[in-house]
């Protein structure tokens, strides 16, 4: 069942409102954004140059410690749906519960594909699929234990999107050995989703074969601007990274006063049981919060973190009212 956060038009058709009335935390897209910096009007004109994507590269090469072949593509999401083309269809596993559109990618491309519950059942796959750290859950396979797993499937995807306040945890450094392509997100980081930035880390032979089902520009030129800038930002990474810790922490302490217990998550969202999921996002839709629900666990609650102070207030009063 293909379902996503940043579902807000659902929210204004069931319970009102305009789109500025709400604080949407049904993703787990940073709500405090990397500052736009001044875009030249070429980026704008101008079919991106060469160069210009080369430069791009070059910045997530030293962002993500890595010496393997990099494709920037509109979002990780594009690369969810040309991976599967890779190579002809075969079996695919997945550590799920997870993030559906690698299921519903690999599915649509004529794979056979098992979700499955523990990382020893993915040995024999042709093609595996782990999200670290996971979404919705926040779990986590060090990078040996990645390693271990690649040797034991054709070629290993392992989806980063959620990995930037947490380095130690990626395999970028081994993206392209044993068969491992790496996913990396942009837009949830630095809270720039609509920029359409990602990137794919792999093997050259690999990285030739989606540049090919790509195009010639598969980012824009105002996407190159931007993410040039912000990768090389690493003071504003390193104070976010912080910032992230403390709130997800403090966000936590909040649900925990609601009677919510917290099954993890990142420092990007947060997963609670709340006993009754449907009831808990009605009641936060009362304050004008959205939130995230799963279909395949009843009481389970997603929270992006709160931005704003004014932000932070709306869902203090709405989860210390919870028990009256």
């Amino acid at each position: 069942m293909r379902d996503h956060g940043g579902n807000l038009d659902d929210a204004l058709a069931i319970h009102g409102g305009t789109a500025g009335d709400w604080i949407d935390l049904s993703t787990g897209i940073n709500r405090v954004p990397y500052p736009l910096p001044p875009i030249p009007a070429s980026a704008w004109t101008d079919l991106p140059r060469r160069s210009a994507v080369e430069r791009l590269i070059r910045a997530a090469a030293e962002v993500y410690r890595t010496g393997a072949a990099i494709l920037p593509v509109a979002g990780a999401q594009a690369a969810i749906q040309m991976i599967p083309r890779l190579t002809a269809p075969g079996r695919a596993r997945i550590l799920g519960p997870t993030y559906n559109e690698h299921a519903a990618a690999l599915s649509q491309a004529g794979w056979q594909v098992e979700d499955v519950g523990t990382a020893e059942a993915l040995a024999g796959a042709d093609l595996a699929v782990i999200v670290n750290p996971n979404n919705p859950d926040g779990r986590r396979l060090l990078p040996d234990r990645l390693r271990s797993i690649a040797g034991q499937v054709g070629r290993l995807v392992v989806d980063e999107s959620f990995a930037d306040p947490c380095p130690d945890i990626s395999v970028a450094a081994q993206a392209g050995q044993q068969g491992i392509v790496v996913l990396r997100s942009f837009g949830k980081f630095y809270g720039l989703a609509g920029v359409r930035l990602g990137f794919v880390l792999a093997a050259t032979a690999d990285i030739a074969a989606l540049r090919d089902m790509a195009g010639p520009w598969p980012v824009s030129g105002a996407a190159i601007e931007v993410g040039c800038r912000a990768l090389a930002d690493h003071r504003w990474a390193e104070e976010t990274t912080g910032r992230l810790a403390g709130d997800a922490a403090r966000l936590d302490s909040l649900a925990r006063a609601a009677g919510w217990a917290c099954l993890g998550g990142t420092t990007l969202f947060r997963l609670y049981e709340t006993g009754d999921a449907d009831r808990a996002q009605a009641r936060l839709a009362r304050f004008r919060i959205w939130s995230r629900r799963f279909p395949y666990a009843r009481g389970w609650l997603r929270l992006g973190l709160p931005g704003a102070p004014a932000e932070w207030a709306r869902v203090e009063t709405a989860l210390s009212h919870w028990g009256r």
